[in-house]
């Protein structure tokens, strides 16, 4: 059977590519008839942030990526948690250092340095070498008792090569002289990633590894750890870089380097508002702006919303925020490395499914193009049920905290529907908030107002005086009636449709962007729309 998983660490948000690798993993396993495992990765105790967890188990199902096993689900591995495996862990450990293949050391960070500035004087690569004599247990005590830090290293074989077997990349031959002795246990008792990765992989019978290039160099020293444990080698695939329209790789750190830029330029803002608008400390914000740390996701939105900056979509929650919708990230990121082997390019995730070969992924860079993005969204919410979309709308609402919340599954299935060719969801919040504001709160295009309303001696005022009268005369206020009455008006005064529509506009949401005017004036209301009128003229009918 095949056995995928993904294995994220609760340091962050889920970013695209983080999604991308889970995805793959996930048709893989759904189109073999296997298992998809979720495993959270949590063994580093300093970096993990209290709601990166559960916020990448919100995103994922968001996705529709569901798991067999795993955090919420269960399963007969469990735990799914590392940090609640380190007894399995120890067990391991114990036995690599009873047979000589890993041994204790204890160099201080100031040594470590040493090693590397010798190294670049030297003009070489710096890679750890085990000492002639490897630590005794009495070695270890008395550096313990001096406070010095006591982890342990893998010894890596010196006396082969070692070959990866890479489904993507065929053959990667390594030196085992370009392999250090890497660290597996950390000096807080914690195994690190490349040594629990390998142990939780074989006692969960994970048949596939698919994970980003970035790994591939990591991927010896796994392979070494396997053989030296008597464990199977899981099948590797190496996906290829994702590459932003900035020109880099598309990375997490975009965001907080963007946000970095942003508060450096800014003038009128003291650092202290800046600090406590993301609920942190002075030296915290002075800290990140020079690149030594970086705050939660949580503060770095906080900040960036209280500065008023956009920051680029990279976590799947950014862009559920601007409108996207599952059905489209999925199809967009599946075409990021794979193809289907035909022309198709918007698939739902069952096309998917059945499409999917991990012998299509490629080496070559993917571009993550938004604008490609944009239209994948566009397509997937114009083919989608009104009805299906609610739910996605009621979710993008809330994590805007937008007042569209205010409208019942009815009227937001309506302006749906009414929005049909809009590109995210976004747009038809922007289109439709001129429904959920008190008619005082309204703001006016000043541009709009100048180009319709006082065009011609205020000739839009004149159209509106007239509306004013005549959609107060009616007592059946559905879009059909009003639709028949406007469109009399133009033929009767020979005037365009437009040149009724857009005054209106103007004086129901301050601009000349709608959904369809009847449907608008009838959402709107006789009494609200007649009170919108009039306070346009008021202030612009001089």
């Amino acid at each position: 059977m095949v056995i995928t998983r993904f294995a994220p660490s609760p340091t962050g948000y889920l970013h695209i590519g983080g999604a991308r690798t889970a995805l793959f993993n996930w048709l893989l396993a759904r189109k073999m008839g296997g298992k998809f495992i979720l495993r959270i990765e949590d063994t580093d105790q300093k970096r993990n942030t209290p709601t990166a967890m559960q916020q990448v188990i919100d995103d994922l199902r968001w996705l529709g990526l569901d798991w067999d096993e795993g955090p919420e689900v269960g399963g007969p591995n469990a735990p799914y948690l590392q940090s609640q495996r380190r007894e399995i862990y120890d067990k391991y450990m114990k036995q690599l250092l009873d047979e000589g293949k890993a041994y204790y050391c204890f160099d201080t960070a100031e040594e470590l340095a040493a090693m590397r500035q010798k190294a670049e004087k030297e003009k070489k690569s710096f890679i750890y070498r085990r000492p002639e004599t490897l630590p005794t247990k009495a070695d270890v005590e008395a550096a313990k008792s001096q406070g010095k830090p006591v982890t342990v290293r893998f010894a890596v074989p010196q006396d082969k090569p070692i070959v990866i077997k890479d489904i993507i990349r065929g053959e990667v031959t390594f030196a085992p002289e370009e392999i250090a002795d890497f660290i597996i246990e950390k000096s807080d008792g914690f195994p690190t990633y490349h040594f629990a990765v390998v142990v939780d992989d074989e006692l969960m019978g994970v048949t596939h590894v698919m994970r980003g290039q970035e790994h591939l160099m990591n991927t010896p020293g796994h392979q070494c750890l396997q053989e030296a444990l008597g464990f199977r080698t899981p099948e590797y695939a190496h996906m290829s870089i994702t590459v932003s329209d900035n020109g880099g790789k598309l990375s997490k750190r975009e965001r907080p380097n963007t946000l970095r830029k942003a508060i450096k330029a800014t003038t009128d803002i003291d650092e202290a508002s800046i600090a406590k608008a993301g609920n942190i400390s002075i030296e915290d914000l002075e800290s990140f702006l020079k690149k030594k740390t970086t705050p939660d996701e949580a503060s770095i939105n906080a900040i960036a919303d209280f500065i008023g900056i956009d920051l680029p979509e990279i976590n799947v929650v950014d862009f559920i925020k601007s409108g996207y919708i599952p059905e489209a990230l999925v199809n967009f990121t599946a075409l990021l490395g794979w193809n289907p082997g035909d022309e198709r390019e918007i698939m739902s995730l069952d096309e998917l499914v059945e499409a999917f070969d991990e012998k299509r992924l490629n080496k070559a860079n993917s571009f993550f193009d938004r604008n490609k993005l944009s239209s994948f969204n566009m397509e997937h919410i114009s083919r989608m049920d009104s009805a299906k979309l609610v739910p996605h709308m009621r979710r993008f609402l809330e994590l805007n905290n937008s007042p569209m919340l205010a409208a019942d599954d009815a009227l937001l299935e309506r302006l749906i529907e009414l929005n049909k060719g809009a590109k995210t969801l976004r747009d038809i919040e922007s289109k439709c908030l001129l429904f959920f504001f008190e008619d005082s709160e309204i703001e006016f295009d000043e541009k709009a107002v100048k180009k319709v309303l006082l065009k011609n001696d205020n000739e839009g005022c004149r159209v509106l005086e007239m509306l004013k009268e005549e959609l107060g005369k009616l007592e059946d206020f559905s879009a059909q009636t009003i639709e028949k009455l406007l469109r009399g008006i133009s033929k009767e005064k020979e005037i365009g449709l437009g040149k009724i529509a857009q005054p209106l506009r103007i004086a129901l949401s301050g601009s000349t962007i709608s959904p369809a005017i009847f449907d608008t004036v009838e959402i709107v209301g006789k009494d609200k729309t007649i009170s919108r009128i009039e306070i346009a003229l008021a202030k612009f009918n001089n």
